[in-house]
This record gives structure tokens, C-alpha cells and sequence, in this order.
């Protein structure tokens, strides 16, 4: 969580930010740190990110090289968009780079050059024929005709919480927003009809989109957030709050504080209180707004 929210703020930051990002997107720190860097760097699109991002797509780690190619799917259509291209049809065609890698690679291409089908038909042409069936299915995902690219959004067919979060990491970027929605809507439908042993992925997988459309800057499922935290009789996975961080608003406050009040989970009324904390400041409320004045009135930990 706490990870998430420095993501935002960094974000938020912009250019002053990115020598640091840089520092650490290159570093041998863990995986997760390095993928959160260039997460951040992918949020500010400073042109000075493309070195690190071209150097992260070899990343070791999956989720590291992901993170590396959104940064570099920014530079394809730019002055140095040739390097990017070639980076990312390199790692494409790579039978030694992890299946989730390669097909990050070939979405940023499709969604990246869209229009441009003689950049693209030749590495799907190939693609297509290719011995990992998750690499054939992102190219054949990218081909309505030969050579000519669909635009992303179509939800996905899988029925597993871990297919739909392949999904959401190769198609979330830029599936329409009514598409997120629905994975929302879907994933409320499944939690509800499952055991309470078998509901924790649906849930993981439902707040997964939450956190994809809070990083479009997109409030359009706000309100299941905030039903969430209403409702929530333990800790929600991480990308709720994460959500919330990003794009929470006065609305958020009370019911992150009622569930601050009901909990008795240190380490999740902290992570609350950070998001409280994050809203407020990111919306300019003051103790004085009457909001804040009627959450501080019943709730008066959460001015810490």
C-alpha cells in the first residue's frame, strides 16, 4: 500500500521525480521496487525514462519487464520511437522470455502503432504460428485482416481470476473504460456466488481493475469502492486502497473512517489512515471543510 502511494505521489511529482526513478528502475533492488519505479516513470512520460525502460524489458523478473515495456510503448511513435520498436519486437519473437513478457510486448506494439500495418503485419504473421499459445492469442488478438490492428477492449473470455488478471495486465491500459466496469461488475457477481474459502481471488481480481482504472484517472466505479469499505468485515487487498489513493474524493472519507473505527487490524487502520491522509491532500480538504469537521468529530485518530 504504502508502495502504491508513493507511485502516486512520484507521479504526481513529475520531472523531479525522474533521476531518482531512474536510479532505483535500475538498481538492484527487489523486483517489485524496480517495476514500481517505472511504473512511475510510465505515469510521468518524461523522455529521459526510454534508456531505463529499453534496459528493462530484459529484466529477470516478469512483472519488472512488464512495467519496462509501458514505459516503452510512450516512445513509439516519438523521435526515438525506431529504438522502442525494435526492443519490443525483439523481445517479442524471444522464445526464452517468459509467455506474460512476450505478449506485453506484442499488445504495446498493437496499441502503440495502430494504423501502421506494415510495421506490424510481418512480426504477426509470425507471431501467429508461434509454439507459446499465449503469444499466438495476443497476435491473433492484434488481426481483424492481415496486417490491419483491432483496437483493444474486448472483455476477456477466461473464467478464472488469474486469466482475467492476464488480462487486465496486457489489455487494461487501453480497454475501454465500460469494459473495466463490467470486470467490476462480473467479479461482484462471482464473489457473491462463491464459498467464502474460494471468494479471496474473484475479490483480488475485481480490485486488480479498480486500480487499472485508477491509474486512467477514471472514477467511473468509484462508488463500488466506497460500498466495499462500507461493507468490508476484514482488510481488502492492497489495490483497493491504492485505488482510493489515487482517486478518491470527500465521498471516500467517511467510509474509509467507519472502517478504521470497526477494525482492530494495526497494520490495516494504518494503511487507512495513509489513504485518508492521501485524499485530503490531494483534494485540498482542510479541517475546516464540513466533511472533514464531521469525520474528525467521531473519528479524532485519524487527525494523526
Amino acid at each position: 500500500m504504502r508502495r502504491e502511494t508513493a507511485v502516486a505521489r512520484l507521479t504526481v511529482i513529475g520531472a523531479r521525480a525522474v533521476d531518482r526513478l531512474i536510479e532505483r528502475a535500475r538498481s538492484d533492488a527487489d523486483p517489485g521496487v524496480r517495476a514500481a519505479a517505472l511504473r512511475a516513470l510510465e505515469g510521468v512520460g518524461n523522455d529521459r525514462a526510454l534508456p531505463a525502460a529499453l534496459a528493462g524489458t530484459a529484466d529477470a523478473d516478469a512483472g519488472a519487464a512488464i512495467a519496462a515495456i509501458g514505459v516503452a510503448r510512450q516512445f513509439l511513435r516519438g523521435k526515438r520511437g525506431a529504438e522502442a520498436v525494435d526492443r519490443l519486437t525483439t523481445v517479442a519473437l524471444d522464445a526464452r522470455r517468459p509467455e506474460a513478457v512476450r505478449a506485453a510486448a506484442v499488445v504495446a506494439l498493437r496499441d502503440g502503432l495502430a494504423g501502421e500495418p506494415k510495421t506490424l503485419a510481418p512480426l504477426l504473421t509470425s507471431l501467429a504460428a508461434d509454439t507459446s499459445a499465449t503469444v499466438r492469442a495476443a497476435a491473433q488478438n492484434a488481426v481483424t485482416k492481415v496486417g490491419v490492428t483491432k483496437p483493444a477492449g474486448e472483455r476477456p473470455r477466461a473464467s478464472t481470476p488469474a486469466s482475467i488478471r492476464e488480462w487486465l495486465a496486457r489489455e487494461g491500459g487501453k480497454a475501454p473504460l465500460s469494459s473495466l466496469l463490467a470486470i467490476v461488475e462480473r467479479m461482484r457477481e462471482r464473489e457473491a456466488a462463491e464459498s467464502a474459502a474460494r471468494r479471496s481471488d474473484w475479490t483480488a481480481a475485481r480490485f486488480a481493475a479498480h486500480l487499472i482504472l485508477a491509474r486512467r484517472g477514471s472514477r467511473v466505479a468509484l462508488y463500488d469502492l466506497r460500498e466495499a469499505l462500507e461493507q468490508a468485515a476484514a482488510p481488502l487487498p492492497v489495490d483497493a486502497l491504492a485505488a482510493l489513493a489515487l482517486i478518491g474524493d470527500a465521498s471516500c472519507l467517511e467510509p474509509i473512517a467507519s472502517a478504521f473505527g470497526r477494525s482492530k487490524d494495526r497494520g490495516w487502520r494504518d494503511h487507512l489512515l495513509e489513504t485518508f491522509h492521501a485524499i485530503t491532500k490531494r483534494e485540498k480538504l482542510t479541517p475546516r471543510h464540513t466533511a472533514i469537521k464531521r469525520i474528525l468529530k467521531r473519528w479524532p485518530n485519524l487527525a494523526q
